[in-house]
């Protein structure tokens, strides 16, 4: 039993790792031709929907209390609805490459909620690995080569507050009552997070458009959106998070910027200059000293 949960666990992080990292570059691809919030409405509900009938198929019953009901909608919204409906907005005026960096923000705002918030007190080693991480984020976007659009600050400002979500929804789901299963609870999250980018997409107005009608390259990139990037990716998400230390999971957006470099160079051809790369090895090494840090820690416990 406890292999089996190893290595749960271990495809779970190679999800989260490189199905997220490549979401940047098929959430460019599409939001050149979609709008951001009908985009990723679509994207959830459709998934949300897929992976309710997984669940089902399995055996898993979808019945779930009233308060499991609402921390699920909660938590759609903070991961969902902000956290990446919000950032595909961003991705309107930042490349992809470049939101991939900023979501690397996303360890260190973790653990300041968790300090702040929480009162957590944390291993030297965990917060240096987040520390060296911002580091090498640093230096990836000091380059001088990254140009700049006319929106370019709408769209950090957009990110930094999609990420900012996203944090919060990680140390609340970590924390509060959800559905046991990680596939009902997904489905849950996704689908209403779904229809609330669907409703707020008409109530500004979005132009919809027939799937039937998008360009070849929009079709791919939604469906590898919806079946790699929500369906694998969120579903081992939410199941690490109740198997794994949250510092642990938050590691994602150290290696997400690395695999959306290297797609962003081999798809559309984008330069990885010598000091992209050492930052990369940077950012690494970041994530190296969470997880050390961590598991001191936990040895100290025991």
């Amino acid at each position: 039993m406890l292999q089996k949960k190893s290595s749960l666990i271990i495809l779970s992080f190679l999800a989260i790792y490189v199905c997220w990292g490549s979401t940047y570059l098929w959430n460019k691809m599409a939001v050149s031709e979609l709008p951001p919030l009908m985009l990723a409405g679509m994207r959830f509900c459709t998934a949300g929907v897929i992976i309710f009938g997984i669940a089902r198929s399995l055996g898993h019953s979808l019945r779930i209390s009233w308060k499991q009901l609402g921390n699920s909608i909660l938590a759609g919204i903070l991961f969902l609805s902000v956290g990446n409906g919000v950032f595909v907005c961003a991705l309107k005026y930042i490349d992809s490459g470049f939101g991939s960096l900023i979501a690397s923000m996303y360890p260190l705002f973790t653990i300041l909620i968790m300090m702040l918030v929480q009162k957590r007190k944390l291993k030297k080693m965990t917060v240096f690995g987040v520390v060296l991480g911002l580091c090498g984020m640093i230096l990836l976007v000091s380059q001088r080569e990254l140009a700049v659009a006319p929106d370019f600050w709408v769209g950090v400002g957009l990110a930094v507050l999609a990420i900012f979500s996203w944090s919060c929804g990680s140390l609340m789901v970590a924390q509060v009552d959800t559905p046991k299963n990680h596939f009902v609870s997904t489905a849950y999250q996704m689908t209403a997070a779904g229809l609330v980018l669907l409703l707020a997409s008409l109530v500004i107005g979005e132009e919809w458009s027939n799937p039937l009608s998008w360009q070849l390259r929009t079709q791919i990139a939604m469906l590898c959106l919806v079946f790699f990037g929500s369906i694998a990716a969120f579903s081992a998400f939410n199941y690490l998070l109740k198997n794994v230390a949250t510092e642990k999971v938050t590691t994602s957006a150290y290696v997400n910027p690395v695999i959306a470099l290297f797609l962003g160079w081999y798809f559309l051809n984008e330069k990885i200059t010598t000091q992209s790369a050492v930052a990369a090895a940077i950012l690494i090494t970041g994530v190296y000293f969470i997880n050390t840090g961590r598991s001191k820690n936990k040895a100290e416990a025991k």
